[in-house]
């Protein structure tokens, strides 16, 4: 089993071991049915793999969290994730090279992946100034999010990995999103390792 920290302990209790060990296999599994997809269709371009790695992320992190007592699958867009006690666990490929997970930036400031960082990660570190003036129209969260209990806290799996290097960084922890420039702003996030193969 691989070791974990206070934070992990504490945020995840007695799940928090076999959780640090679930994560990283699923990964690793997800990368593999994606790197053999791509070998499959034997396209010049990786589009395979990169389709088959987001759809089987997913996958494979349902199959391993959901082995846990306590585990409760939802279905989000299309996609199940894995709710364990008040945390709910979303994989997010932030990069195709080994590098930290403080460069972790999203595509697009809105859509689904990005209402539910701001609705279920945690509070901003420093408040929007507030200039008096009535809101600006924002739009609907996406309506799946309302699956989710409010109480319900998001807890990031990023990880670096491409068809040639496989999975080489995985972290986890909580962020906020940045509205301004889409890079994730970390509140705490810590390394996973894969158990040696």
């Amino acid at each position: 089993m691989g070791g974990v920290t206070r934070w992990a302990r504490e945020t995840f209790g007695d799940a928090a071991h076999q959780l640090a060990d679930l994560i990283p296999a699923g990964l690793m599994r997800a990368h593999a049915r994606a790197r053999s997809g791509q070998e499959g269709v034997q396209t010049q371009t990786l589009e395979a793999y990169g389709h088959g790695l987001y759809a089987a992320q997913y996958e494979e992190l349902e199959v391993g969290l959901t082995s846990l007592p306590a585990a409760a699958p939802v279905r989000l867009q299309g996609r199940t994730l894995v709710i364990l006690g008040d945390h709910v666990f979303y994989p997010l490929r932030y990069a195709k090279k080994d590098v930290p997970v403080t460069a972790a930036r999203l595509r697009r400031a809105t859509g689904f992946r990005a209402d539910l960082i701001r609705r279920h990660g945690p509070e901003p570190m420093q408040q929007a100034l507030d200039l008096g003036l009535d809101e600006l129209d924002e739009p609907e969260p996406h309506p799946d999010l309302s699956l989710l209990s409010e109480n319900v806290k998001l807890i990031l799996v990023a990880y670096a990995c491409s068809m040639t290097e496989g999975v080489m960084r995985i972290e986890w922890g909580s962020a906020e999103l940045r509205r301004e420039d889409r890079y994730l702003v970390w509140h705490h996030h810590e390394r996973l390792h894969p158990a040696p193969g």
